[in-house]
């Protein structure tokens, strides 16, 4: 991300395309707070922590007691450390459900790539300080990942160096031999092998490189085919995998690629088309998410950092227009930042006080979803419990964006739902056995917590675990 972005340029009119799908809609949050709404994660209770853009304050927006986040409440959370006031920076939601934030590029409004950073606990409500690696200078807009074993690995913005965190500790480890070139503007996409891919930003060709935890080194992925980067200001556009093992690698020159994680072959996809004035639309930084349908959809704008955002879902062969939100006109896509609901929908904030909601068509496959293969069904309030089974993690970490800011949800919420009332609750989930994506039939697991008798009503009810918006089949229990 660089200065150009506090440049203003003229308004651009959205004008659908004649493939716009008119059954895919956007629906903005009912009750609107006074904040410029920012990076957005999916807490592991089902709320959502959203951060008022480059402040210190963070707000959290609860489902409504019918599980709508349309009709969902706000709550101010405690503001971060004195002196940290971030805007584009690394974030994961740990596997003992916290949450962590490190550097920016920007910090009090100043262009600093800061070494700053903060880790929240939803328990003990407060944040605590997260230093950066020893030796580092600078963290900035930094790249991260949580990889399957549960440790968030986070980049250097400006150097080749990343480093792992010991989440009890606080410490880090550094690791990434190898690495081709520096860290900057390139982002991470964990694959089902538990290795991470990237596109190189700053070589000037089209160069991809894989991680291996296992050997802490990187090594070369081949040549992308399509150009992905802008090499003027090396930026490039979000990366989804898709539950079929292919990877949507989106680009800042209106080109995009698909990479195939079974077999590591590049292939070129179809270019983003040029929008009513005859610019070509890309994501030159911005977000996309994967839907519970498989498709993935795609937050465009013309050129580098101008106005005029256009929507697409990708379905693996082609880019279909799909309706825009009230602020499009004067959005570009870095504004955007996209995460997943347990509902199936994506959350959009566009550093304004309006949150939109995108309801999308279509059905997850069956065989995408999670199963519960053990868990209690007498359940008492405020108690702790394990929950076992398969893809509780999902087959894609969801949402992605790159550098600047990660809302990754490939970890199991748990929804209790009254047979009576219909009401509905969520159990906060936490010491995830595993954070990698598509495990298949491995067996895995998570904590969860009850919530206490005042929180959650008794009788029998049904129980599932959600991931990225897919649902498993019910299990009947009582909260006795």
């Amino acid at each position: 991300m660089t200065l150009l972005r506090a440049v203003t340029i003229a308004c651009a009119l959205l004008v659908a395309g004649p493939g716009v799908v008119r059954a895919q809609s956007w629906t903005p949050v009912s009750r609107k707070i006074g904040i410029s709404a920012g990076s957005a994660l999916l807490l592991t209770d089902g709320r959502v922590a959203i951060q008022d853009n480059g402040t210190r304050l963070w707000y959290t927006l609860t489902p409504s007691i019918t599980g709508s986040y349309v009709n969902g409440t706000w709550a101010a959370l405690k503001a971060l450390p004195t002196g940290y006031e971030p805007l584009y920076f690394a974030s994961a939601v740990l596997p003992d459900m916290r949450l962590a934030i490190l550097g920016g590029e920007y910090n009090k409004g100043i262009e600093v790539w800061t070494t700053l950073g903060a880790i929240y606990s939803p328990i003990t409500k407060v944040w605590q300080t997260l230093p950066a690696p020893s030796g580092w200078t600078k963290v900035g807009d930094a790249q991260s990942v949580v990889l399957a074993d549960g440790t968030w690995m986070v980049a250097n913005c400006c150097t080749t160096q990343e480093a792992l965190l010991d989440a009890v500790n606080l410490t880090w480890t550094a690791t990434g031999t190898g690495k081709n070139d520096v860290n900057d503007e390139e982002n991470w996409t964990l694959l089902p092998s538990g290795e991470v891919l990237t596109v190189d930003t700053n070589t000037g060709t089209q160069y991809s490189e894989i991680y291996n935890p296992a050997t802490g080194s990187w090594s070369p992925a081949g040549n992308t085919v399509a150009q992905l980067v802008n090499y003027s200001s090396h930026e490039i556009g979000p990366a989804v995998l898709r539950p079929d093992g292919t990877v949507l690698f989106t680009g800042s020159t209106g080109q995009n690629a698909i990479y195939d994680s079974t077999t590591g072959i590049w292939s070129a996809a179809p270019n983003f088309p040029l929008n009513a004035a005859g610019h070509q639309l890309d994501i030159a930084d911005g977000p996309a998410a994967l839907l519970p349908s498989g498709n993935v959809l795609c937050m465009t704008s013309p050129g580098v950092y101008a106005q005029g955002v256009e929507f697409f879902e990708w379905n693996g062969a082609s880019f279909t227009a799909v309706p825009g939100t009230p602020n499009s006109a004067n959005d570009s896509s870095y504004y955007g930042r996209m995460v997943e609901l347990p509902t199936g929908q994506i959350l959009l904030t566009d550093s304004s006080n309006l949150v939109e909601l995108y309801n999308s068509a279509g059905s997850p496959n069956p065989a995408w979803a999670p199963t519960v293969t053990s868990v209690p069904t007498t359940l008492t309030p405020g108690a702790t419990y394990t929950l076992s089974g398969t893809q509780l993690n999902g087959l894609s970490q969801g949402a992605a964006y790159g550098d600047d800011y990660q809302s990754a949800s490939n970890y199991p919420l748990v929804r209790i739902i009254n047979n009576a009332t219909g009401n509905v609750y969520y159990a906060r989930t936490h010491d995830f056995s595993s954070m990698g994506v598509a495990t298949g039939s491995a067996i895995v697991s998570t904590e969860f917590d009850v919530p206490i008798a005042s929180k959650i009503e008794k009788g029998a009810s049904q129980l599932e675990v959600v991931t990225n918006g897919i649902a498993s089949s019910p299990v009947s229990v009582t909260i006795n």
